[in-house]
Parts: C-alpha cells; structure tokens; sequence
C-alpha cells in the first residue's frame, strides 16, 4: 500500500508541475498521459487488487484525490490561458474610432466600357453577338473575302503569318463569312475581338479590338446601313451628334463608305484633333459585295446586305480625349483610375 500511496504522490506532484507550464496545444496530450485510460493514473491503479481488503479504501481515496487535484491544475491552466489570449486580444484590438481605411476599387478598363457600351447598342438595335477564332485561315480571312492573293488590297493590311495559309486575323469580317456558311439569311449580327497588323505608333497598335457588323435579308439597302449607323453614333455620343458618309473602297463591300462625326471636342468648330476640319472618321462600312455571297452560297440576286467595321481603341480614344493609343496596354494605374467613376 505503501509503495502506491508514494507513486500517487509523485504523480501529483509531476502532473501540476506538467500542467502549470503547459501551453493550448500541449494540454490535450498531457491529459491522456496523466489520466487517460492507459495513463498513468490507470496504472498504478492495477496494482489495487493486489492489496489486502482493508488497504483498499484508502489507497482508492487517495487516488481519487489525486485525479481531482490533477483535473483542477489542467481547468486552472486552460483558464489561465485563455484569460492571457483575452488580453492579447484586448491589448491588440482596434479603435473603431479612427477612421477607416477604405477597400481599393477596381473598375472596368476602358477599352472594356467603351466595347461593352457598343454591344450594348446594337443588342437594342437587334443584332446578335458572333466570335471566332483569332488564328484564322488565309481563306476566310482574305479570300472568301473578295481578296484572292495577287490582289492588291493585302498590301493595306500588314500581316503577321504563321505559315502560307495560317495567319493572325487581320479584322473580324472572316466571322462574319463563317456565319454567313452557317446558317441561311436572315443574318444580323456584330462581331467583337481581337485583331492583330504589323503596325505601332501613337494611334496604331499591334494588337487591337475591332467590332464588325452584318445585316443580311431581302430588300436591305443602303438606306437601311446610313439608318443604323446614324442611330448608333447618336446613341453613343449624342443626338447632337453629325454624320457624313464619304466614298471609298474596300475589297468585300460595294458601294463603300467611310463614316465621320462632328468632332466631339470642338462639336464640329475646327480643333487640333479634327486638323481644323470639324470631322473625325470612326469606321468603315458598306454593301456587301455579291461575290461575298457566292462564297458563301447565297442568292445575290435575291439577297442584298450591308456591313460595317470600327476600331474600339478608335471609338475609346474620341470617348475620353486620348491621344496615344498605348496608353491602353502599359497597365499604368494613374491613367487606369482616371475611369472608375466611367
């Protein structure tokens, strides 16, 4: 009885001192080494059985004891602990009272408000969003297009190749012959992307965004092009908003015309912007050409359609008074903020 009274002291002993140091994460393990079903505690207790009747009762006693003492010492260290985190929270908390610092806010890109503004148009006007691929064939980018490859319209556009017959799209228009073999007349859609010329300076860029437009169906006239680009330009920049439309030439359209505005910063009065004219030319547009449609198996003599083409960095550069079209890609944050509130 003896030696068990000694090994539950010594236990008592070893245990609060174990418990009187021990951090949140040690507490757990130390409860299971001292009074877990294989613990310590458990283990002097099997040498119970052996004593005689009389011992029994107080080596029991002083068991319990014990188990008592070492329960107090780990609710008296985990209390101590997280008494000590509550004033380390209390030590580390806030003033509410000084103002805050509030989130940073993103905002749209410009290129990207300027796009989304120009779909959202058409979408009133009827038209259904078209995309395609950015590395496009030679065949849909040039010759169903109505330009076969002596002629001299590739010249215009400054290509980058991949292979003989694999390039980087020079403009969206091959989309447009794409759908145009998908589904039969009537077509009215507007065609967003990415489209790549080997050309930089201040107003040209390697890499930019284009939005094409087509209207296939019967009886569509020239008219019909003039109403509905006249109700785009207005709706973006203003019912105040002029338009001309001058003869030109593009290889798939026929008649072609390019489209300008009343210059949107002196409205028309002559600026350094405009060169003194008053106008500004946006985009480019036409009818399409019957050769298009026999590419694309549709009836010329039945079939009538008109198609147009702008540059967003174009449309976004009179929109905010921009004048260097890299100011778009170098990802600068001064010039970025500008155009949360847009």
């Amino acid at each position: 009885m003896r030696d068990l009274l000694k090994a539950l002291d010594a236990l008592e002993s070893e245990a609060t001192a174990a418990l009187g140091g021990a951090d949140e994460a040690a507490l757990e393990s130390l409860r299971v080494r001292f009074l877990g079903r294989r613990g310590a505690l458990t283990s002097i207790l099997r040498g119970l059985p052996e004593l005689p009747p009389e011992s029994r009762p107080v080596v029991g006693q002083r068991a319990n004891a014990v188990k008592a003492a070492i329960e107090g010492a780990l609710e008296a260290r985990r209390a101590a602990l997280t008494a000590a985190a509550r004033v380390g929270l209390a030590a580390d908390r806030l003033d509410i009272t000084l103002p805050g610092r509030p989130p940073m806010l993103g905002g749209l890109h410009p290129l990207t408000a300027t796009l989304q503004d120009i779909l959202e148009i058409f979408a009133h006007l009827g038209f259904a969003v078209a995309e395609g691929p950015e590395v496009e064939l030679d065949y849909y980018n040039f010759e169903a297009l109505n330009i076969p490859k002596d002629h001299p319209a590739r010249d215009m556009q400054d290509t980058f190749y991949i292979s003989d017959e694999v390039l980087l799209r020079t403009h969206t228009s091959p989309v447009q012959v794409r759908v145009m073999e998908a589904q039969p007349p009537p077509v009215r859609v507007v065609v967003p992307g990415k489209v790549y010329r080997r050309d930089a300076d201040v107003t040209h860029s390697p890499m930019f965004h284009q939005v094409e437009g087509l209207l296939v169906d019967e009886g569509v006239t020239f008219a019909d092009l003039k109403g509905t680009l006249t109700a785009f330009v207005r709706l973006f920049f203003g019912e105040a908003t002029r338009l001309r439309f001058r003869p030109s030439f593009f290889p798939f359209t026929e008649p072609s015309a390019e489209v300008d505005i009343s210059c949107v910063i002196c409205r028309g009065a002559g600026c350094r912007v405009c060169s003194e004219s008053g106008w500004l030319e946006i985009l480019g547009s036409g009818m399409v050409d019957p050769e298009v449609f026999r590419f694309v198996g549709y009836d010329s003599e039945r079939f009538t359609g008109f198609a147009f083409g702008m540059g967003v960095e174009r449309i976004a550069m009179l929109r905010y008074g921009i004048d260097d079209i890299r100011l778009f890609f170098e990802n600068d944050l001064r010039f970025l903020e500008q155009f949360h509130a847009a």
